[in-house]
């Protein structure tokens, strides 16, 4: 029988047991087409505009389901959550890769030992702030005394997005000459241009951030902990109309290096939840608000830069 036939004679197959109608056995074996509801609630629209329909198949004691097109993202709110985890995904990986670069950087410069090396002794204590896995130094320190293996060198380059927007891109590379010229091209791929040195570095401070889920903490009580603690300022989310119910929104506690660890303690001690920065953001100074085409370019820009290895984070004077 073709394909077609096939298809045809499964569809009025299916027909039948939706309409009540009874089947009989084509061979010896014991087995029936069972539906546990009806047809109708078997289907669903996707967020793609497509449908997908499922049935069931029972031989003996095995039970088959059987989907006619892969499983999609039911509607906007799960295709949200499921773009938040990629994000963090992706943040965690940077973070991991950026902290063991800084390893292979110690350990080319003071030897593989925490005792004689101070650098990777701080190294340590920096993983236990920011909760990196015990594997990522060993694995680094290991790899730092590969052949070929060169030292990491932090550089950072500036650049012109849209609307009159501003961007840092943070590089820790081992081979600078690669470096620029990636960023170069996805800069000039996407519609950026490239800045001089200082041209926009000037519109940023350097600060430790402690970041704080805005549902995991009352406004008042974040408020008190971190003047409490010393902080310099607490920023608070952007509210975005169409993310009313965005979970993912945050707290930023900005603060100097010597309150950076009383604040960590007092949210441990109060319960609250927190993640650590990397070391350091930069901040701008004056954020710039420009046009949602302007945003949305810019926006693609910095995902696109992101993407490139060298590259652990970009900075935004965009609200």
């Amino acid at each position: 029988m073709s394909s077609l036939s096939a298809i045809r004679a499964f569809g009025s197959l299916l027909l039948r047991f939706s309409n009540g109608g009874p089947l009989k056995p084509s061979n010896s074996f014991s087995h029936h087409i069972f539906l546990s509801r009806k047809l109708s609630s078997l289907s669903w629209y996707s967020s793609s505009g497509t449908w997908t329909s499922f049935c069931g198949f029972h031989y003996g004691n095995s039970d088959r389901k059987i989907s006619t097109c892969p499983p999609l993202c039911m509607g906007r709110r799960s295709c949200k959550i499921a773009g938040r985890k990629t994000a963090q995904d992706a943040k965690k990986a940077k973070l991991y890769a950026r902290f063991g670069k800084e390893v292979v950087s110690a350990v080319k410069k003071g030897g593989s030992s925490p005792v004689s090396n101070t650098a990777l002794a701080a190294l340590f204590e920096k993983a236990k702030e920011l909760d990196i896995p015990r594997d990522i130094i060993d694995r680094n320190i290991k790899r730092a005394s590969e052949k070929g293996q060169e030292a990491y060198i932090e550089k950072f380059y500036e650049v012109y997005g849209y609307g009159g927007a501003g961007m840092i891109v943070q590089v820790l590379t081992d081979k600078v000459n690669r470096s620029v010229a990636a960023v170069r091209e996805v800069v000039k791929d996407y519609g950026g241009k490239m800045a001089d040195s200082g041209s926009i570095m000037f519109k940023f401070k350097r600060a430790r951030v402690v970041t704080v889920k805005a549902t995991d903490a009352d406004k008042d009580q974040l408020l008190a902990i971190a003047l409490d603690a010393g902080a310099d300022d607490v920023i608070e989310p952007y509210m975005d109309e169409d993310d009313m119910e965005d979970a993912e929104r945050h707290y930023k506690i900005v603060t100097s290096l010597d309150n950076y660890t009383p604040i960590l303690t007092k949210l441990r001690e109060e319960g609250i939840p927190f993640e650590t920065d990397s070391g350091f953001e930069l901040l701008p100074l004056t954020p710039i608000e420009v046009d949602d085409e302007a945003m949305d370019l810019n926006k693609e820009l910095m995902s696109k830069l992101l993407e490139l290895d060298d590259v652990d984070a970009v900075y935004t004077d965009q609200k």
